[in-house]
């Protein structure tokens, strides 16, 4: 399985972007969860901090304060279909 790229992602409030995938899926994902589990995340509480996420050259999201969210974790939470390490995955 191939990594999925994001095509594009827009912020659509509180914790919550909306993400483009090549594969042509796409979905909304919410991370409040990881904004406030990471420590390194904790500058994202602020909305208007959250908000001013970025893409990198991987794609991955990221802020300037170092927190980051991979494009299989973010394409898994927007799709509902588990990253190729996950122990849900069925080898069967």
């Amino acid at each position: 399985m191939s990594i999925p790229k994001i095509t594009s992602a827009r912020h659509v409030g509180a914790h919550r972007i909306e993400l483009a995938f090549d594969s042509g899926e796409s979905g909304v994902v919410d991370l409040a969860d990881l904004v406030r589990k990471y420590a390194a995340a904790a500058p994202l509480l602020d909305v208007v901090e959250f908000a001013r996420f970025r893409l990198d050259e991987w794609p991955t999201l990221v802020w300037d304060c170092g927190f980051d969210v991979s494009p299989e974790t973010l394409h898994a939470r927007a799709t509902g279909k588990p990253v190729p390490w996950s122990p849900a995955r069925s080898t069967a």
